[in-house]
């Protein structure tokens, strides 16, 4: 297969999909190795990120995406008649901070963490896809063990869990913002749109 035919055989793929596919399966499926799959699929996205598309293709861990740019997110939800997902709460947050750095884990221990029941977070962040049961703990009562997905990952623009921001960098960032608070206030800058498949 020519490169050219690869790529669009990727794009053909990615699309009919809709959700991450491993590049070993897209290999598999075109009968080439992994690592010229890989190849192309990372000349398609910076394709996509060069010219002006509405469309994109994302890596999320071992495998590719495709999905709307956020930019035209307020477009595709007036055409779907889609609504904005409420967005999560502070505990829900604080939950799922806890199972991203920490997992696997259970449910008592971020209970023990946070100091107050989670049952309806959990279960409110199982249902939204941002977490899945991981297995189970090898315990009396064998608890559930939680751990991020790969939702999780594309809401936060992440393309895998190494780039979580480190404990020292979210402590710099606080720091720099009480040192000075003027420059904050003097600036009037506006949140980016956000995707259509990043609300939650």
């Amino acid at each position: 297969m020519e490169k050219s035919e690869i790529k669009a055989a990727i794009e053909a793929v990615l699309f009919a999909s809709g959700t991450p596919v491993e590049a070993e399966r897209i290999a598999s499926a075109l009968e080439l190795d992994t690592a010229t799959v890989k190849d192309c699929a990372d000349e398609l996205i910076d394709k996509y990120k060069k010219e002006k598309h509405g469309i994109k293709i994302v890596r999320i861990n071992s495998g590719y995406q495709m999905c709307s740019d956020k930019e035209y997110g307020t477009y595709v939800r007036r055409v779907m008649d889609m609504k904005k997902n409420t967005p999560l709460s502070q505990a829900a947050m604080e939950v799922l901070a806890v199972i991203a750095y920490n997992q696997p884990v259970t449910k008592a221990f971020i209970e023990q963490i946070r100091g107050v029941d989670c049952s309806g977070v959990v279960s409110s962040l199982c249902l939204k896809g941002l977490i899945e049961e991981k297995g189970r703990l090898e315990l009396p009562g064998k608890p559930l063990l939680y751990g991020t997905t790969d939702r999780f990952l594309h809401c936060f623009g992440l393309e895998n869990l190494e780039g979580l921001p480190t404990v020292e960098t979210k402590k710099q960032e606080s720091e720099n913002t009480e040192e000075a608070p003027e420059a904050e206030n003097a600036e009037n800058t506006e949140n980016p749109a956000e995707d259509k498949n990043d609300n939650t």
